[in-house]
């Protein structure tokens, strides 16, 4: 019972991010932001004190712009019609997003700009990273990558149903992962038995039909993949 009540209030977490995805514009432009960021950064060569401050600033915007969209429900709730208050109430959650995204392109700006005026100056090298490091920005994109796919079609749960499978997208990362930092056949057979068990899971509870399974399991296995190849 304790399981089934945090699952569920998961799947209700996640389906306010959905939501926030599905009809804010500028929520799904910060997810993607918040990709390229990480990307770039990690093709930089950013250091790790670095790298967690990108990453924090980031998840501050994301923070920000969706309790502002929280606000604007509240109030479109509360007073429906033309009111002055609600009006100064909508501007000022707008303004304070407004605060956090210029201060966060600041603190962006002050890391990233050493390392491009590197890469312009000597030319791009992208720089390798330990397996961990690069299963655990995969799995994050990954998400990213089903939190807006979802949200496009606005289908399902986040952890129940629409395309494509959330489940089999991050099983699926994790073998590539597994198969990558191990080396060894066994264990990447072991990986890739539990993660085909659970995308069979999703089929058998009839979470997802067969192609969202299928897309979730090419999404996970070829963005983990893709990224293994250049940075490993």
């Amino acid at each position: 019972m304790p399981l089934r009540k945090w699952v569920k209030s998961a799947n209700n977490a996640i389906e306010g991010v959905l939501h926030a995805a599905r009809t804010q514009r500028h929520v799904r432009f910060h997810f993607v932001a918040a990709s390229a960021v990480l990307v770039l950064s990690f093709v930089l060569g950013v250091n790790r004190e670095e790298f967690i401050m990108l990453s924090l600033v980031a998840v501050v915007v994301l923070l920000a712009e969706m309790l502002n969209s929280a606000i604007e429900v509240t109030v479109d709730m509360i007073s429906p019609h033309r009111n002055e208050k609600a009006r100064v109430a909508k501007d000022t959650a707008a303004g304070a997003v407004l605060i956090t995204a210029f201060g966060a392109s600041i603190i962006g700006y002050t890391i990233l700009t050493p390392y491009i005026k590197r890469a312009f100056s000597e030319g791009i090298r992208i720089t390798k990273h330990s397996g961990e490091d690069i299963a655990v920005i995969a799995l994050i994109i990954v998400l990213i990558l089903v939190v807006i796919t979802k949200a496009h079609f606005g289908k399902g749960h986040p952890l129940r149903g629409g395309m494509p499978s959330g489940h089999a997208a991050l099983s699926f990362s994790v073998w590539v992962s597994a198969t990558y930092i191990s080396e060894n056949y066994i264990i990447s057979i072991l990986t890739f038995i539990t993660a085909v068990a659970i995308a069979q899971s999703r089929l058998a509870v009839k979470a997802h039909n067969a192609w969202e399974v299928v897309l979730g399991a090419m999404t996970g296995s070829l963005v983990t993949f893709v990224l293994f190849e250049i940075f490993y």
